[in-house]
């Protein structure tokens, strides 16, 4: 990481002085969180477990009480995954040719999480974007036989599938390629769709991939291999069939429907993967509530503290300090702790702070947390997710996921009325942004949730700069504590949270789901 001086974006003067003050202090907690000595603050490794030590101290320092299983930890088992690609071999058979051996990193990938090891050697199958939507009656996998073969994929979905509806059902995915009897995925990123260049994913493919030691949150049991292919080199996979992958971008364009069709092609996979076992860190703390009545009801902060710790064959340097994603989160939760001490506030309900562990392999300890909550008879009635807010230009519009879904979005337009910003819809849901990140993992158990991003209208320099951190330092190494932020932003975002916070925390009625939002089907007993 190179050290430069903060930059901070011009226009300070039209900022009240508090809000500089509480950006400053945001600032803090990332100095420490994004240093070289965390090196990356990787899940079970000992940087992370630094940031698990500071948080806890931070949350101490609050006069939150500890609520893990071993003080403010909540111990979290993994399994570890990494695949041995000197041993490994990915070849491509076609019409019954010689096999022709694809390259590692520049033509494809192999996915730890997905693929067992061990030989794999199946006919590929072409199926659209491969998703299973039954509420809208959409089955890419209608009338196919797939038993036994490799599905190859566009990600994406149609365009007049309502977001929420896509994105929970990629996420769901596996689960219907299982039951049509699938052994191996291939999947093709959309190229515009792709928020991390194909060279920044590939230098990343070694890093080792980790799940939940607990089989029953196992949800990949049973595919035996799972790949990425560069969609830059991916019109050899459908040569001899008839189609090009440039037409079937042209038919995503232009929303036509996708065909589906045998490849012609074999995959033979050997794949050798190194496995062992870690154990990482939640940290948990809580404020109890002050109303008999409400104590019992649990509003969530939530915020993962792990990042993607060395890259594999960097020279120079090779830190993913990960500032924005997310030592930025952490210090709202910190930060928001702080204020509630210096408030006196006594909240109605109680409070649940925690940082999770996992959410770069997978949101894994939040879905261990909301699984296995450590707070004893907690009801949880709201999550409040802080991923990645981006504070890099003044907070003038604030994007919330899962604005439409919940009567948290009349919270959250509330309060950012109060602090004269404007409240905006998810202008990418094709991005999936509300279930990459952990606040899926509680709206799976049926708690209402939002998580935000500054906000920026169309063709104005704020979407410029917005779409070129993602290019230029998304998972990649340049996320660190030399990238310029608007502390002020950030200082008055941390007001927002905490007047969102009191509101939820205070209100007579806890949130619930909107009747026409998707997720309630998640709060009703059996449905799913």
């Amino acid at each position: 990481m190179k050290r430069a001086a903060l930059a901070i974006t011009t226009g300070l003067a039209l900022f009240a002085a508090d809000d500089l003050t509480e950006g400053k202090r945001w600032w803090k907690h990332i100095e420490f969180l994004a240093d070289d000595k965390l090196q990356g603050r990787n899940t079970g490794s000992p940087g992370h477990k630094m940031a698990a030590d500071y948080i806890a101290q931070e949350f101490e320092k609050s006069g939150l009480q500890a609520a893990g299983t071993k003080g403010y930890i909540q111990p979290v088992d993994f399994a570890v995954r990494q695949i041995d690609e000197p041993n490994s071999k990915v070849e491509m058979i076609a019409n019954g040719g010689a096999p022709e051996k694809l390259k590692f990193g520049e033509e494809v990938l192999l996915s730890a999480r997905a693929t067992t090891g061990g030989p794999v050697e199946a006919e590929a199958v072409f199926v659209g974007f491969g998703l299973t939507v039954p509420d809208v009656k959409y089955d890419d996998l209608k009338g196919l036989d797939l038993k036994g073969k490799i599905v190859v994929y566009l990600s994406g979905g149609p365009k007049d599938i309502p977001g929420n509806l896509k994105s929970h059902f990629t996420a769901e995915r596996s689960k219907f390629l299982k039951a049509a009897g699938v052994i191996g995925t291939l999947d093709i990123p959309n190229p515009k769709l792709m928020e991390v260049p194909w060279a920044r994913t590939a230098a990343a493919r070694l890093q080792p991939s980790m799940s939940l030691a607990d089989p029953k949150f196992d949800e990949n049991a049973g595919l035996k291999v799972g790949m990425r292919f560069n969609p830059e080199k991916a019109e050899k996979l459908f040569a001899g069939t008839g189609h090009t992958f440039a037409e079937l971008l042209k038919l995503v364009d232009e929303d036509k429907p996708l065909p589906k069709f045998p490849l012609g092609k074999k995959f033979r996979v050997s794949t050798a993967v190194k496995t062992s076992a870690v154990e990482s860190q939640n940290v948990v703390a809580m404020l109890q509530g002050t109303d008999p009545k409400l104590k019992d009801e649990y509003v969530v902060l939530s915020a993962h503290l792990d990042h993607l710790g060395t890259a594999q064959s960097v020279e120079g340097d090779r830190i993913f300090n990960g500032a924005m994603d997310n030592a930025s989160g952490v210090a709202w939760l910190l930060e928001t702790a702080r204020r509630l001490k210096e408030s006196g506030m006594k909240p109605r309900r109680s409070l649940i702070f925690v940082a999770v562990t996992g959410e770069e392999k997978g949101l894994q300890g939040s879905k261990y947390f909301a699984g296995n909550p450590s707070v004893k008879n907690a009801k949880m009635v709201a999550d409040i997710n802080m991923d990645m807010v981006l504070p890099l230009f003044p907070l003038k519009y604030l994007e919330v996921q899962g604005l439409g879904e919940s009567s948290l979005g009349n919270d959250i337009r509330a309060v950012c009325a109060k602090n004269n910003v404007e409240v905006q819809f998810d202008k990418e849901p094709d991005k999936n942004r509300f279930i990459r990140s952990d606040q899926y993992s509680f709206i799976k158990k049926g708690v209402p949730a939002l998580a935000f991003k500054f906000g920026w209208v169309p063709g104005s320099p704020e979407e410029k700069i917005f779409k070129g951190w993602y290019t230029d330092r998304y998972h990649g190494l340049s996320d660190d504590l030399s990238q310029p932020v608007d502390l002020p932003g950030a200082g008055k975002f941390t007001q927002i949270l905490f007047d969102l916070l009191s509101r939820v925390a205070n209100a007579d009625q806890k949130p619930e789901w909107n009747s026409d939002s998707f997720f309630k089907r998640f709060a009703t007993p059996g449905k799913d």
